[in-house]
């Protein structure tokens, strides 16, 4: 009998309860997505009894997101983002900017300093890819129009936040020293190579995945399809989307979340 069992337990109480307050929640006529985040709830560690294993538990969701993601990339293509492009760029941009707006001002009001109540208007400025699109999909609006707006919308948040979360660390000297004016904190020219560094990063991962990706994926995916196992498959399928995805934000640090999603499209 094995000793350590965090992660059975972990699965095991966190399926079975996702299963039962998620068939409440479809009782009660709500997505059974808000019976699953009542589950995270009652296992993690701000409610009494059973508590799980917080780092399992944020890697098994992780997992779940990478597939989530690689499963809506199956449904786009290049193209399918293409042809929203004069919608989803600016919108997302713009909304990004007008929630931070937004966001610092209320934190600065509240008496946060600049660099927390920038961070605090970032936070809001995004919204939770999962969530929206398990949404879309329970609502079968994925492949609309306006599903595949919201599909490039969020990528372009993606990739916002890449640059965002880059940028913070190298920013948070000139944050921190805006309000008193010392000039020790200006962006200097390891600002603007931390800049070039992470565009040229994420443009060499989009990079391989148009020119290498596309060619090799599908043809992996034929090759396991001709030997007629269907467990084998599906293991080539899972392996795809968790190593491609892994590898992305390891090599290119992008997300999960957006690796997957663009081994999908690329399949």
């Amino acid at each position: 009998m094995p000793h350590e069992v965090n992660l059975i337990a972990t699965i095991a109480v966190g399926f079975g309860l996702a299963m039962v307050l998620g068939l409440i929640a479809d009782r009660l006529r709500m997505p059974p997505l808000v019976g699953y985040l009542l589950a995270g709830v009652v296992i993690g560690p701000g409610t009494p009894g059973f508590v799980a294993d917080v780092g399992l538990a944020g890697q098994l969701a992780e997992i779940g997101v990478m597939l989530l993601m690689f499963g809506v990339g199956l449904h786009f293509s290049i193209k399918d983002l293409l042809a929203v492009k004069r919608i989803a760029v600016p919108g997302a941009v713009v909304q990004i900017a007008t929630a931070t707006a937004m966001g610092a001002a209320v934190a600065a009001w509240w008496g946060w300093s600049l660099g927390a109540a920038v961070v605090f208007g970032l936070c809001l400025s995004v919204a939770s890819t999962v969530v929206l699109l398990r949404a879309l999909e329970a609502r079968g609006l994925l492949l609309s129009v306006n599903g595949q707006i919201a599909v490039g919308w969020l990528v372009v948040e993606d990739l916002v936040m890449v640059l965002v979360l880059v940028l913070l660390p190298a920013l948070a000297g000139v944050l921190a020293s805006a309000g008193g004016g010392a000039a020790a904190g200006l962006p200097g020219p390891e600002l603007w190579q931390t800049v070039g560094l992470t565009l040229a990063k994420v443009t060499a991962f989009i990079l391989l995945m148009l020119v290498v990706g596309r060619r090799v994926l599908p043809k992996l995916l034929w090759w396991v399809a001709r030997t007629g196992s269907q467990e084998l498959f599906t293991l080539s399928v899972v392996a795809s989307a968790v190593g491609v995805a892994f590898g992305a934000a390891k090599l290119f640090d992008v997300s999960f979340a957006l690796g997957a999603f663009f081994a999908g499209m690329m399949m």
